[in-house]
């Protein structure tokens, strides 16, 4: 094979058929010669391995034939791997040569050979890990995230350093023992590092060094991920440690044996009497003494070479080389999270030892997450500044000045710069760290954590316990509740919003909310099956509770009477059937919510007459069919919902109750409106919308102070010119109807604008010019 990588392999075989050294057994000094002109063509050898390494590995597509051709395949293989090829033809004018392309044809281009080339020197060379280590190594240590690291650490408080290395001497003591643990349980000696770094230069850590540290951070876990999976390279090492002490012995072994057949005076016979008259000879060897002399100290150096060889092995099997504890770094450094590591990885950290532990050290912060976060946070911080916080602001339900962070890495620390910030809203962020300087929000009263799992400072949480009047806690999971919620002593108002298996819902325990003395509103949106004792332990100042319960149905509401002082309760989704008997032992209720469950009777609603101060009953989404007569004795009511039922014949006793100014029955199968409702005075907002009404009686134009009329989706044919009595009206919903023609008589609502009529285009239409430009002036 003609290979110019091949050639000194070559030229060493040509060497060796020449030299006699090869062949036949020679004095010592000849071999050692001979050794010496091996050595030169070996240094030829390696460099041109050391060019192979350099180029890499280079690549080529192989064929791979079908088992089946296998015989006539065989037969091509032997053709082309024969050793004596034909010459070639001889060109001439008649006969010219045409040179025929043969090989593998492929489509690949040069940067697929580049690609394909990269992945066989990872996959297949496991030199590649070595030298992707020293690479990365190099890349850490001359970070400039190490030294900002490492600084920080030495401008710890010296109390904090103290102890640290109070607690090293003593894990020293106890660790140091007859058998010399300490030494095969530690792999890297507590090495002073002294920095000498202005604070405002280390922390002055730009964006591009941010980002690249970032890189680094990556590179080294999946370097750990890929190396730490086998142990080839500290095998491979201990087999050619063990061959080398072989080769030692062997070469002790065989100079001793010759280094006594080097003597000054020679005995030779030789058969040449017939010339000479002689054939016995004494002869002197004249370079024998000095040979003798080399001959000991070439022991001597391979004797050296072998104790190294031997303290090598020694080395391999005391030491767990396949593990290495960063135990002094850890203490030493404050940076308690740095992993041990072990196999492969473990090895080329023991063989840098012996080089300069300090490479480990510093290597060691980019296997620490708590460095990876610090240098999360400086990025964090870089990229969302004050001003680009400051953008995101907005006004909440609640009429706070609010900042929502969605789907970051981290909570970013100038956060804690805009002072005015009086609601802070995290959703989907990890690890979030709540630090001391949340304190400088002065402002800050409602905090809402979304699938957040959040840690807190003490300070921080000092101040949250006494400015904090709002949390809100979406949950995936029970402990992603903060427990430091539950020592909340000013918080006012609470929201916990998760979703719970239901073998754990029947088994729900919040811990105790005792603390939470100013607790008056409670909203639980999960699936339990009953209300929990820690709500109970909160009963006697709890003024507004609601559980959104997904369709789980809620049992064991005894525990409903111990909230005397309850004035708002919302019960929606629970699955219930019936009204609740322990709600009508709420004396102090105002308001009730049960939305979305599955009533169909509400006969106990006569028990609502106890209740005095009920001035709000919310029945929609339900599967009510009728109303009873019992409603007329609610006379406290003023907001009234019959939405989303089934219902088909509205009960002139209802308005009876003539307090009510809000009554909405839209969505349900109502045909006809009775007269009485003239008597509601007070009425200010009515909806029949989707139902299958045919006509509007006039009593209802009597309710002079509507405001809000929502009659669409019906089938009405004709609108009273009444209407025009309602001066207040200021929204009308007709779309979905009949109609054919508006009455002018809508100019007479002074306060109905074109925005507050909803209805069809062509309908607006009809009423007179005047009145549609009354209604576009604003």
């Amino acid at each position: 094979m003609k290979n110019r990588n091949m050639i000194p392999v070559t030229e060493f075989r040509q060497f060796s058929e020449q030299q006699p050294a090869f062949r036949v057994l020679k004095p010592w000094w000849d071999v050692f010669t001979d050794y010496l002109s091996v050595a030169m063509l070996m240094i030829g050898v390696f460099g041109c391995t050391l060019q192979v390494m350099q180029d890499k590995i280079i690549c080529l597509p192989k064929r791979v034939q079908p088992a089946q051709n296998h015989s006539s395949l065989s037969n091509v293989s032997q053709a082309v791997a024969s050793t004596t090829p034909l010459p070639p033809p001889k060109p001439s004018p008649a006969n010219p040569i045409t040179v025929e392309m043969k090989g593998l044809k492929t489509d690949l281009d040069l940067q697929q050979y580049s690609f394909i080339n990269q992945m066989c020197y990872e996959r297949a060379l496991h030199c590649s890990k070595i030298e992707h280590f020293i690479s990365i190594l190099g890349k850490c240590f001359d970070s400039p995230w190490t030294t900002r690291a490492l600084s920080e650490v030495s401008g710890e408080d010296s109390e904090e350093k103290d102890n640290r290395k109070n607690n090293m001497n003593r894990s020293n003591t106890i660790q140091s023992g007859p058998e010399g643990s300490l030494v095969n349980s530690q792999s890297l000696k507590s090495i002073p590092e002294k920095f000498v770094v202005d604070k405002s230069t280390a922390g002055a850590l730009d964006k591009k060094e941010g980002e690249q540290a970032k890189a680094l951070f990556e590179k080294v876990k999946k370097f750990r991920l890929h190396v730490e999976e086998g142990d080839i390279l500290y095998a491979m090492y201990v087999r050619q440690t063990v061959l080398k002490v072989i080769k030692f012995l062997i070469i002790i072994a065989y100079n001793s044996a010759l280094v006594s057949k080097v003597q000054f005076t020679v005995d030779c016979n030789v058969d040449i009497q017939d010339m000479t008259g002689y054939k016995n000879f004494s002869c002197n060897h004249t370079m024998a003494h000095l040979f003798s002399k080399l001959s000991f100290c070439y022991l001597c150096f391979v004797s050296i070479y072998g104790l190294t060889c031997l303290y090598t092995l020694y080395w391999l099997f005391y030491r767990s080389l396949r593990e290495y504890s960063f135990e002094y770094v850890r203490q030493e450094t404050g940076i308690d999270d740095i992993p041990d590591v072990k196999n492969d990885f473990a090895f080329m950290l023991h063989m840098i030892d012996q080089y300069d532990p300090l490479y480990s050290k510093r290597f060691a912060v980019f296997l620490s997450e708590v460095s990876e976060n610090k240098l999360k946070q400086l990025n964090l911080n870089n990229e969302w500044t004050p001003d680009k916080l400051r953008q995101k602001l907005q006004t909440n339900a609640h009429n706070r000045l609010e900042l929502p962070l969605i789907m970051l890495s981290g909570l970013p620390d100038t956060v804690f710069e805009i002072t005015e910030l009086q609601s802070l809203k995290l959703e989907i962020i990890k690890n979030v760290m709540i630090p001391a300087t949340i304190a400088q929000l002065d402002n800050l009263q409602e905090l809402s954590l979304h699938q957040c799992s959040v840690k807190i400072h003490s300070a921080a949480l000092s101040f949250l316990k006494e400015n904090l009047k709002v949390l809100s806690v979406k949950f995936d999971d029970m402990r992603e509740l903060p427990p430091w919620m539950y020592g909340l002593r000013n918080l006012e108002e609470l929201y916990l919003v998760g979703s719970l298996s239901h073998d754990i819902s029947r088994n729900v325990t919040l811990e105790s909310l005792r603390d939470l003395k100013s607790l008056k509103i409670l909203s639980i949106k999960s699936n339990v099956s009953k209300i929990p004792q820690a709500v109970v332990d909160v009963s006697s100042h709890l003024q507004k509770m609601c559980i959104h319960n997904d369709g789980t149905k809620l049992v064991m509401l005894n525990n409903l009477k111990k909230m005397t002082n309850l004035t708002e309760l919302e019960l929606v989704h629970c699955d219930l059937e019936r009204i609740p008997h322990a709600v009508f032992s709420l004396l102090s209720l105002q308001e009730l919510d049960l939305k979305e469950n599955n009533l169909k009777s509400i006969e106990e609603i006569v028990s609502f007459q106890h209740l005095r101060k009920l001035t709000v009953l919310k029945l929609w989404h339900n599967s009510i069919t009728y109303i009873p007569e019992h409603i007329k004795k609610l006379t406290s009511l003023e907001r009234l919902s019959f939405s989303h039922n089934k219902i088909e014949v509205l009960p002139s006793h209802l308005f009876l109750c003539n307090k009510i100014r809000y009554l909405d029955l839209s969505y349900n199968d109502i045909r006809f409106i009775p007269p009485e409702i003239g008597v509601l005075q007070s009425l200010q907002y009515f909806s029949i919308t989707c139902n299958k009404v045919e006509s509007l009686p006039d009593e209802l134009y009597f309710c002079k102070k509507l405001k809000t009329l929502k009659i669409g989706k019906n089938s009405l044919s004709v609108l009273s010119p009444k209407i025009g009595n309602l001066l207040f009206l200021s929204y009308l919903d007709v779309k979905g109807n009949h109609f054919e023609i508006l009455p002018p008589e809508l100019g007479d609502c002074r306060a109905l604008k074109r925005a507050g009529l909803v209805v069809e285009d062509a309908l607006f239409e009809t009423l007179p010019s005047d009145v549609r430009e009354q209604m576009k002036t604003e």
